[in-house]
C-alpha cells in the first residue's frame, strides 16, 4: 500500500460480497480492497436462505482475509415473493444465539417504486419491515434500511417502534427534510456511488452539509456503480473513491473523512 493508505482505514458499510458474481475471485476482490485501505466490510443479507451460509462463510473469510467482515441478517423488499412471516421467527431465534460477526438487522426496508404494486404486496412489505424493526428493538441491534418511494412510510414505522440503536439509511437519496427526520431518530445516512454523479445535485448537497457524525460510506457492490464505471461490477475497494468524492464535496481531507465515517460505523456496529 501507499504511505497515504497506511494512515487510512475505510469501512464499506454495505457490500453484497456473498453474491454469486464474486464466486470466482472473492479473495482477490478482498485483496484489492485491502490495497485501497478498506479495513472493514459489512455484508447484509437479502433473503432467509442466505443467512446460514453468510454467517459461516463470512467467519471463514475473516480468517483468511486482511479485511474484517461483519454481517447483517434481513429480508429485502425486492425479494418479497421469497419471504414468509415465519422467517421473522427464524430471525428471532438466530439473533437469540448471537452468531459471531452479526452486527445488524438488514437489509430490510420498503420499496414502493413499482407503480403496479398490489395493495397486498405493499401490506406484506410493511408487515415484514415492521417485524424486523420490532426485532431490532427486542435484540437491541441497529438496522440497515433500504427505501425507494417509501421514506415517509419508513419514518412512520420508526417513529412508532423507536429502535434505540437506530441504524443506517442505505443509499440515501431522499429529501433534505426526510434526512433531517432520520437524523432526529439517530440514524446515519449511507452515501455511495450516487454522490460521484454531478447531476445528483440534491444528494451531493446533503452529503456536503449533513453532520459528518451522521454519514457512513458504502459501495452496494456489485451494484450502484460509480461515475465512470457504469456497466462494470462494483467492488468494495471503490469505497475509497466515494471517500475522495465526499472529501472534495465537504472541503475535508481524505484522512479526515475516512476516520470520521469509519468511526461512525464502528460505533454503530459496536466493533
Amino acid at each position: 500500500m501507499t504511505k497515504e493508505n497506511d494512515t487510512l482505514s475505510l469501512f464499506d458499510s454495505h457490500c453484497h460480497l456473498n453474491f454469486s458474481v464474486f464466486d470466482k475471485d472473492r479473495l482477490q476482490v478482498l485483496s484489492q480492497a485491502e490495497k485501497a485501505a478498506v479495513s472493514h466490510i459489512c455484508i447484509p443479507a437479502t433473503q432467509q436462505v442466505e443467512w446460514p451460509s453468510l454467517i459461516n462463510e463470512s467467519e471463514l473469510l475473516s480468517q483468511v482475509s486482511p479485511v474484517s467482515i461483519v454481517t447483517a441478517l434481513g429480508l429485502h423488499p425486492w425479494f418479497i415473493s421469497e419471504h414468509h412471516p415465519e422467517h421473522l421467527n427464524v430471525l428471532d431465534t438466530l439473533l437469540q444465539q448471537r452468531p459471531a460477526g452479526v452486527v445488524a438487522i438488514g437489509e430490510t426496508g420498503l420499496d414502493f417504486f413499482d407503480r403496479n404494486m398490489t395493495p397486498q404486496t405493499k401490506a406484506k412489505q410493511l408487515e415484514l419491515f415492521t417485524g424486523q424493526v420490532e426485532l431490532a428493538c427486542l435484540h437491541q441491534m441497529p438496522l440497515i434500511i433500504h427505501g425507494r418511494k417509501s421514506h415517509d412510510d419508513i419514518l412512520k414505522v420508526l417513529r412508532r417502534c423507536k429502535p434505540e440503536r437506530a441504524g443506517i439509511i442505505h443509499g440515501f437519496s431522499g429529501s433534505e427534510q426526510q434526512a433531517g427526520e432520520y437524523l432526529k431518530l439517530g440514524f446515519k445516512l449511507g452515501f455511495g456511488g450516487g454522490i460521484t454523479y454531478p447531476r445528483a445535485r440534491k444528494t451531493r448537497h446533503l452529503a456536503a452539509t449533513a453532520p459528518i457524525d451522521s454519514i457512513v460510506l458504502e459501495t452496494d457492490a456489485p451494484d450502484m456503480p460509480l461515475n465512470g464505471y457504469q456497466g462494470q461490477r462494483n467492488e468494495p475497494g471503490r469505497v475509497k473513491l466515494v471517500a475522495e468524492c465526499l472529501a472534495e464535496l465537504r472541503g475535508m481531507s481524505l484522512p479526515e473523512v475516512a476516520e470520521a465515517t469509519s468511526h461512525n460505523c464502528r460505533t454503530l456496529f459496536r466493533i
